[in-house]
């Protein structure tokens, strides 16, 4: 394919989609994340999309939202990944909250099978996910329905929530950078999570490592309340994706970096003969103020009996 032909199929991806990672159009248009990645620094120098952090999007993305059936086809492995791993942090009998977003939906198809779980959602993709859940309770937000990604939103959705107390929030966003946090493009949806986040004792971001690097308009959690990232590994090259994950954990924050499924619809298998992904290198580890080691790479033996999480390559940055 000559490389005219490759950027008018990526653009015409990017346009259908809203945005696109790095590896799908590799994986499509059948070359390199190398010579894609030029690709779309050639089609962003024609003010024609957007570069993101692993991936590309339409121009002015920190405004634009992708709708639910352009966000369902991206990263579909990873999203998969990182709900097996953030499934096993939830125990029998616990009361959580979850937040609107196609990672969490993956989720919600998790938590159906935790007996005494309550949950509480302003998503309707994560009720329905959980409808047929005899030993889920589910606990919908009032406010008014935002069609783009059926979400519950509005003032109705944030003083239902007023004065409610759960163990742990699990939230999703557009964006996640260890300056800001996490953000979004709607400010709607960004005072619904605010809301979310206040009930929550311990907040849980699910993110893939295209969102990492990307700084969207509206702040929804700041970095110094996010508890744990439950992310994907990120490709190799990608040396920013394993700054900024350094950079959340440098902040306190528990980074889990689980890898896509190979067997899973859109996974990648490894390469014949390619050795098996080593863990990040971090370099540096900070002194805490009692003398220990702040964050490090560890693996995440502590999490290999969970359900759901044996098998997957995992790293685990933990605080001390």
């Amino acid at each position: 394919m000559f490389a005219a032909e490759r950027r008018q199929l990526i653009l015409e991806m990017v346009r259908a989609n809203g945005a696109v990672s790095l590896r799908e159009l590799a994986r499509v248009v059948q070359t390199s994340e190398v010579t894609v990645r030029r690709d779309v620094r050639a089609l962003e120098a024609e003010g024609l999309l957007d570069r993101r952090h692993g991936g590309a999007v339409l121009p002015g993305g920190f405004t634009r939202e992708s709708g639910f059936p352009q966000k369902s086809h991206l990263s579909t492995a990873e999203k998969t990944a990182i709900a097996d791993l953030a499934a096993g942090l939830v125990g029998e009998g616990e009361a959580i909250v979850v937040g609107a977003g196609t990672t969490t939906q993956e989720l919600a198809r998790r938590l159906a099978r935790i007996p005494g779980l309550t949950v509480v959602t302003n998503s309707l993709l994560v009720a329905q996910a959980l409808a047929h859940a005899n030993r889920v309770e589910v606990v919908m937000t009032g406010g008014t329905l935002r069609g783009s990604n059926y979400a519950l939103v509005g003032s109705g959705a944030e003083q239902s929530l007023q004065g409610l107390r759960v163990s742990r929030a699990f939230l999703s966003g557009s964006g996640l950078t260890a300056e800001r946090g996490l953000s979004t493009s709607n400010m709607l949806s960004a005072s619904v999570d605010r809301a979310l986040v206040h009930a929550a004792a311990e907040v849980v971001v699910l993110a893939d490592h295209t969102k990492l690097g990307s700084d969207t308009m509206f702040q929804t959690v700041p970095t110094e309340l996010i508890t744990r990232l439950v992310t994907d590994e990120p490709p190799l090259h990608d040396e920013r994706a394993a700054a900024e994950l350094q950079s959340l954990a440098d902040q306190g924050v528990e980074v889990t970096v689980a890898g896509p499924d190979a067997d899973a619809p859109g996974g990648d298998a490894p390469p014949p003969g390619s050795r098996p992904r080593r863990d990040m290198p971090l370099p540096g580890q900070r002194r805490t103020q009692n003398g220990g080691l702040g964050p490090q790479l560890r693996s995440a033996s502590a999490l290999a009996d969970v359900p759901g999480e044996r098998g997957a390559r995992v790293a685990d940055l933990r605080r001390r």
